[in-house]
């Protein structure tokens, strides 16, 4: 009887085990929106069905069975979601064994760019970067949008957690579907393809901040009217270097993790694949040398224009000074004949008037070329 209750201990919890339900959030109502984009398992490179949820899909690369046309080779499951909720993604963390600190990542966002090792899955941060197209560059303009993708890789899946408006990966998907050979290399092609997509898309946004900046540096620097700047940029090259900061924050972190990934050999790393990953490094590196440049060069443009600003007030100052030095001649004279005494001199010659008149105009007229002469006026 006991090696009974022993066998019965044993095989009800394999049992409770093996018939648990995972909870993949609340089905949508009909036309309602899904966090799951899209959901394939790959074979070969070859997609094997647009209709599997993720119960199917775990279940076919698992069994290594295929439910259509493919073989009964070992494949991958590719899932991509959108902006999940907790309860959205608790059942497919569980399923696949995620990390609580990377679920926890991948759902509430707002994380710098990283690569973590767990146990069998690396979980990897991408900042996505998009560039704002905008009439007139102003001191509100939006000049760069961020988003991040969270890619979970395992030794046969690949999740994709995708935050905000753009970074969208279905043409990333359509495009890798179009090269089997490619695809055939694992989740680690998936990977690869995602990172260089994401470096891609800096070297385009490089291209359009650099031209706001040449603007900026011409608007700064070009003469009006012969006369320097009064400083009115100076909003224009505070928002545009915030702009720029945001973007540094998505690229100087993940110059770290793409070296790591060409460079440390890694299970769950195809060898083809990660001489790949030492080319996205060159490229972060390329867009981080860029973007400090960027930086450093709004300082300086920056305190150019302060400094340009400086210098037309103080020409302001020295012209009010200088007005105000030829005024003090009338306002002295009249000042010393509005006094009424009895005696003055020339206050009863009958040209007295006209004489001091005259005299007023000729200090101020001395006055102000020598003012003139050297520059105040």
């Amino acid at each position: 009887m006991s090696m009974i209750r022993d066998l019965r201990a044993v095989v009800r919890p394999a049992l409770r085990k093996n018939t648990v339900s995972y909870d993949y959030g609340p089905t949508p109502a009909a036309g309602a929106a899904s966090a799951i984009v899209d959901c394939a398992v790959y074979r070969d490179g070859v997609r094997c069905s647009d209709t599997l949820d993720v119960r199917e899909a775990l279940a076919s690369v698992r069994a290594g069975r295929t439910p259509e046309a493919c073989d009964g080779s070992e494949g991958f499951v590719w899932i991509g979601l959108h902006e999940p909720t907790e309860q959205e993604f608790a059942g497919i963390a569980e399923e696949f064994g995620l990390h609580p600190l990377a679920v926890e990542d991948a759902v509430h966002a707002h994380q710098r760019p990283k690569l973590e090792r767990y146990d069998d899955s690396l979980f990897t941060v991408f900042k996505t970067i998009r560039y704002v197209e905008h009439a007139e560059l102003t001191s509100t303009s939006e000049v760069v949008e961020s988003g991040e993708v969270m890619v979970f890789t395992g030794r046969y899946f690949v999740i994709t957690v995708r935050h905000g408006g753009h970074g969208s990966l279905r043409a990333l998907r359509h495009r890798l579907e179009d090269d089997p050979e490619l695809l055939a290399k694992g989740p680690s092609a998936v990977l690869h393809a995602i990172a260089d997509q994401v470096v891609d898309d800096y070297l385009a946004v490089t291209e359009a901040v650099q031209d706001d900046i040449e603007e900026v540096e011409i608007d700064v620097f070009s003469a009006q009217d012969g006369k320097a700047s009064r400083g009115g940029d100076a909003g224009r090259i505070y928002q545009l270097k915030r702009e720029v900061l945001e973007f540094k924050r998505a690229v100087s972190p993940l110059l770290r993790p793409m070296q790591t990934l060409g460079e440390r050999p890694m299970r769950l790393i195809d060898p083809e694949i990660q001489k790949y990953f030492r080319d996205v490094a060159d490229h972060v590196a390329r867009v981080h040398e860029q973007v400090t440049g960027f930086d450093d060069l709004l300082n300086s443009i920056l305190q150019a224009n302060l400094a340009q600003a400086t210098v037309v007030q103080n020409e302001d100052m020295r012209k009010i000074t200088a007005w105000a030095a030829i005024l003090a001649v009338p306002t002295m004279i009249t000042g010393v004949y509005g006094m009424n005494f009895q005696h003055m001199p020339e206050l009863h010659w009958t040209y007295g008037y006209p004489a001091t008149l005259v005299g007023i105009l000729a200090i101020c007229y001395a006055i102000h070329r020598g003012f003139r002469r050297n520059g105040w006026l």
